[in-house]
């Protein structure tokens, strides 16, 4: 009965170890496909931006980078359907910066309304 016991416990372990190894492997492919995306945007990055515009985004990537990320997809769409003046200055960097703080600024007003 012993030996029965065993060998399932060994069937398990074996089960577990590949599963273990799989999930390794598929983790180690997502993460080289994720180096080869950033390499590929970054790439691109530093065809369309100028070093100070790149500089200015990597700035604000410390403090914003779902800001940085989202802006960088708009910016390598614009450029390689044509619609983007290239590389990109910093200055005008800076004005598109300055339209997102706008668009993105909003007021909320709460009123208090008795009822009754």
């Amino acid at each position: 009965m012993e030996e029965y016991y065993d060998e399932e416990l060994e069937a398990i372990k074996r089960k577990k170890l590949l599963e273990y190894q799989r999930k390794l492997r598929e983790l180690m492919a997502a993460e080289e496909r994720r180096r080869i995306e950033e390499a590929r945007r970054e790439q691109i990055l530093r065809r369309i931006l100028s070093p100070e515009a790149r500089q200015r985004l990597a700035n604000l990537r410390m403090i914003r980078p779902e800001l940085v990320e989202r802006l960088e997809e708009q910016l390598i769409a614009l450029a390689t359907s044509g619609r983007l003046k290239v590389p990109l200055s910093d200055e005008e960097l800076k004005n598109i910066l300055a339209s997102l703080a706008r668009q993105t600024r909003r007021e909320y007003r709460i009123r208090y309304v008795p009822s009754g």
